[in-house]
């Protein structure tokens, strides 16, 4: 059984005009989910290189995947390399019951 996102994505914010952002951010936001699925630890940039977006929106859409109505999911973060260059790397967590006894 494959985790998903719920449906219908609902985005809000300032400057959120569901006319011009709603199908980008819905793209995005399971662009990232997908390429996270497999459990692996990624950087922004590598999350960047998978899917082409932007690593400011990706940093955003793994933000929205914690927030119950994307789903609750466990995003993971730690530091990569030199502690003091400030590399992170993510992994997801799929909000799944069962499922994390599985995978990880």
């Amino acid at each position: 059984m494959k985790p998903e996102l719920p449906e219908p994505l609902t985005f809000d914010g300032p400057d959120y005009n569901p006319d011009l952002d709603r199908k980008r951010l819905t793209g995005q936001i399971k662009r990232i989910f997908d390429c996270m699925l497999d459990g692996r630890w990624r950087t922004l940039g590598e999350i960047r290189a998978i899917t082409g977006d932007p690593e400011a929106s990706i940093s955003a859409q793994l933000r929205h995947l914690r927030k119950r109505r994307f789903g609750g999911h466990l995003i993971e973060k730690r530091r990569r390399g030199d502690e003091t260059v400030g590399l992170f790397e993510y992994k997801l967590i799929p909000n799944m019951p069962g499922l994390q006894q599985k995978l990880w």
